[in-house]
C-alpha cells in the first residue's frame, strides 16, 4: 500500500510501504479522511520540536474498521470512528496519576512515532471512539477540537469572562469556538486579517484583532477591556512573541493558557510579572478520552458546525501539493483536510 511521507523538511512523497496485519487488541482500519495540523505543516517546515525523520504524518483521522475482534466498546466492522492519536507509557509518574496526556514519554502518532496518512493503519481498540454517524469528514476535526477544547478546560473560562485567542490557525479558532460555547465574550487575535474575518463571520466570534505591531495590539487590548485586560488568554500560535502577548494582554490575576509548541526560547523575559500580576499560568498538552466522548456528543447534538473550519480538501495521491500550497499560503488557508475516499 501507498502512505504519505515527509522525507525532510520541505519534501512530502508517496511512498510504498508493507501494509499492516493487526495484532491480538487492534483493530484495522482503512483511512478516509485526515486533517493538516500545524505540527504536521511545521514538521514539514522543520520547525516541530519533536519530529525526526522520515516521517509518515497525520493523527487527525477518521477510519472504517475493517478488523476487529469483539470487544468491550462494542465496535464492530464497518464502523466509521476516530481515535486518540497519543500513546502513553502507562508506567511513568504521569501515567500513574492519570495524567495520560502528559506522559513523559509521550509518542504522538506523525511527530514521534509513525501517523495515520497511509491507506491502512492498526490501532489499539481502546484507542478507538464510535464516531456515532458523524460524518466522516466532519469525524477528523474532532481531534483539532479537543486539542483546543482540552486548553479552555484547563483555563476553567466562565460566562462572561472576556478570553483572548492569540492564534486564528485551527486550534485557536477552535479555542475560540470553545470558549463562547461557555458563554465568554471571546476576541480572537492575528496578522492575518483574511482569518480574523472568516473566524468571527463563520463563528459568530465578538471581537476580532489585527497583531500590526506592538503598538496597535496594546491599543487594542485595551479598548476591548477598558484599559483591564482580559481575564483568560490563550496562546495558539507557538512562538515567545504571541506567548508575551498573551502575558501583556492578561489582567491581574488571569489565567494564561499555552498550547501552542515552538522550538524558540524567550529571551529577555521579566518574569517579574507573573507575580506582579499574580498570573496562573498553565500548559495545555494533547487531550484526554473524555474530551473526545464530549465533543463527539457535542458535535453530534448540532451545536456546533465543524465542518466550516475546513477550507480546503485535496485527495490523498496530491499530499505534496496539499503541503506545499498549504505552507505558501497559511495566512489564508484553515483546515486542510486530505481524502482518502
Amino acid at each position: 500500500m501507498k502512505a504519505i511521507c515527509i522525507e525532510k523538511p520541505g519534501k512530502v512523497v508517496l511512498k510504498e510501504i508493507e501494509k499492516p496485519v493487526r495484532k491480538p487488541g487492534e483493530a484495522l482500519l482503512k483511512l478516509l479522511y485526515g486533517g493538516i495540523c500545524g505540527s504536521d505543516l511545521g514538521s514539514y517546515r522543520g520547525a516541530n520540536a519533536y519530529v525526526s525523520y522520515p516521517r509518515i504524518p497525520g493523527h487527525e483521522f477518521s477510519a472504517e474498521i475493517v478488523e476487529i475482534d469483539e470487544n468491550e466498546e462494542g465496535l464492530k466492522p464497518g464502523m466509521i470512528v476516530t481515535c486518540n492519536p497519543y500513546f502513553n507509557c502507562g508506567t511513568c509518574y504521569s501515567c500513574r496519576r492519570g495524567l495520560v496526556n502528559a506522559c513523559t514519554g509521550n509518542e504522538t502518532m506523525g511527530v514521534q512515532r509513525e501517523g495515520a496518512f497511509a491507506e491502512y493503519i492498526t490501532m489499539p481498540v481502546e484507542r478507538i471512539y464510535d464516531g456515532k454517524g458523524l460524518d466522516p469528514k466532519v469525524l477528523t476535526l474532532i481531534e483539532p477540537f479537543c486539542i483546543s477544547y482540552h486548553g479552555v478546560q484547563r483555563a476553567n473560562v466562565k460566562a462572561g469572562e472576556k478570553v483572548l485567542v492569540v492564534g486564528a490557525g485551527t486550534i485557536g479558532v477552535l479555542a475560540a469556538v470553545a470558549a463562547k460555547a461557555k458563554g465568554a465574550e471571546v476576541t480572537i487575535c492575528d496578522v492575518a486579517p483574511d482569518k480574523l474575518e472568516y473566524a468571527c463571520r463563520t463563528f459568530g466570534l465578538d471581537h476580532k484583532l489585527l497583531n500590526e505591531s506592538p503598538e496597535a495590539f496594546a491599543k487594542g487590548v485595551a479598548a476591548l477591556t477598558d484599559g483591564n485586560g482580559f481575564d483568560v488568554t490563550i496562546e495558539a500560535v507557538g512562538m515567545p512573541e504571541t506567548f508575551m502577548n498573551c502575558i501583556d494582554a492578561a489582567c491581574f490575576g488571569a489565567r494564561v493558557v499555552l498550547i501552542g509548541v515552538s522550538k524558540r526560547n524567550l529571551d529577555n523575559f521579566f518574569f517579574t510579572i507573573i507575580q506582579k500580576k499574580e498570573l496562573n499560568i498553565y500548559g495545555s498538552r494533547n487531550a484526554m478520552k473524555k474530551d473526545f466522548v464530549e465533543l463527539i456528543d457535542l458535535v453530534k447534538s448540532g451545536g456546533i458546525d465543524l465542518e466550516k473550519i475546513v477550507t480546503n480538501t485535496y485527495k490523498w495521491t496530491d499530499a505534496p501539493q496539499a503541503f506545499e500550497e498549504f505552507s505558501a499560503n497559511a495566512g489564508k488557508m484553515l483546515k486542510v483536510v486530505i481524502d482518502f475516499t
